[in-house]
């Protein structure tokens, strides 16, 4: 190849670049700083629990890696996918995720008395974190083509309610509580940022608050693990349990933490250690300083996610990057809600942190998505 060659190869590489865009650096930076943390704090959490399960304290380590390392592979060629895909394929994508909810009462693996997962044997997931996403690009898609109509019941309302309540109906059948509150939640905002009237939105309120009650009524699970929540040295060897050694856990760290690698809870005391109950060994280990160093860089992470939002170039991308944000901002809070016991447990896993290798890979995949709108905030006019 000539000289002169070359130099058109890289002319064309520059002008391809350029088309794309630019991707958003502390954004990326950001995560995967708190991908390389979680890492790290997975490995202290869990070899304990690995060694006693499989004779390889590094197992559990080793398989999140592995998935750590494919999902930033995802996350980057996702980068490149143009977003208006989404807006294109929205509608696919809802009645999929649908789709999937449909299956799990029929095929679905049960674990922990309720019916949750897909098992297609090389790979397993929970289909709500898909219905998630269906929600945010539907909603999105819905509320870029009825701008001016968002104060109707027909556009602003109708729609979203409808897909709301099957989606809920479909958890409510496994039963999946947290996943429930987090779609509606994550649905409210939406609604709220698409600019549904204010007088729907208080009604979607009182009507969401209501539903809340009957499930809490009608699903017996809930009241045993409210009752642990309010009162867990009534049954401190049973539904109590994880609430009070959680508790130690934190109580344990102090301001700056037992050490890396020197915490007490994750020697089979506290369950879910490496997954749901995560944090509570963050703050062991790393203390008061660490948590809230880990705490930070969530927060910075949203708060640039939201920023890519403020300044994406149409109403969709900005629309569908506040969503996926959004839902990012909600898991966090209510992960730390639950373990710090602000919260009854729900079931709901710290991004990045918890164990779970397709669930790394769609928070990636969903990263990779807001990166991908960050780049039309540097794309060259089309």
């Amino acid at each position: 190849m000539s000289h002169r060659e070359k130099q058109l190869k890289k002319s064309a590489v520059r002008v391809v670049e350029s088309d794309l865009g630019v991707i958003d650096l502390p954004y990326l930076l950001l995560t995967l700083l708190l991908v390389a943390i979680g890492l790290l704090v997975l490995f202290s959490a869990s070899y304990a629990r690995a060694y006693y399960e499989t004779k390889n304290a590094a197992s559990v380590f080793v398989n999140q890696l592995i998935f750590a390392v494919m999902g930033i592979g995802v996350m980057w060629l996702i980068s490149r996918v143009p977003y208006e895909w989404y807006q294109k394929l929205s509608l696919l994508i809802l009645a999929a995720s649908i789709g999937l909810l449909v299956l799990v009462p029929f095929i679905g693996t049960e674990s922990g008395g309720a019916t949750r997962w897909l098992d297609f044997g090389f790979v397993s997931f929970q289909p709500s974190e898909i219905a998630k996403f269906g929600v945010i690009c539907s909603f999105a898609a819905i509320m870029a083509a009825h701008t001016r109509d968002m104060k109707t019941i027909r556009y602003g309302v109708a729609p979203y309610v409808v897909i709301l309540g099957i989606i809920a109906v479909l958890l409510y059948l496994e039963p999946h509580m947290s996943a429930t509150l987090i779609i509606l939640a994550l649905g409210f905002i939406l609604m709220t940022l698409g600019g549904t009237d204010w007088k729907y939105l208080v009604g979607l309120v009182i009507l969401g608050c209501l539903l809340v009650a009957v499930y809490l009524l009608t699903k017996g699970y809930t009241g045993g693990r409210i009752s642990a929540w309010l009162h867990p040295e009534n049954d401190p060897l049973d539904k109590g349990l994880q609430v009070l050694q959680s508790q130690y856990a934190i109580g344990s760290g102090g301001l700056l933490g037992l050490g890396f690698g020197r915490g007490r809870q994750k020697y089979l005391y506290l369950p879910e250690e490496h997954n749901d109950y995560i944090f509570a060994i963050a703050c062991e280990e790393l203390g008061f300083v660490g948590a809230i160093g880990i705490l930070i860089l969530f927060a910075l992470l949203i708060i640039r996610g939201y920023w890519i939002a403020m300044h994406a170039r149409d109403r969709f991308s900005m629309l569908l990057a506040a969503g996926l944000t959004t839902l990012l901002a909600l898991q966090v809070f209510l992960n730390v809600a639950v373990v710090t016991n602000l919260l009854p447990s729900t079931g709901i896993s710290l991004p990045f942190f918890s164990y779970g290798g397709t669930a790394l890979i769609m928070q990636l995949a969903e990263n990779g998505i807001v990166l991908n709108v960050s780049r039309s905030i540097t794309q060259s006019p089309r």
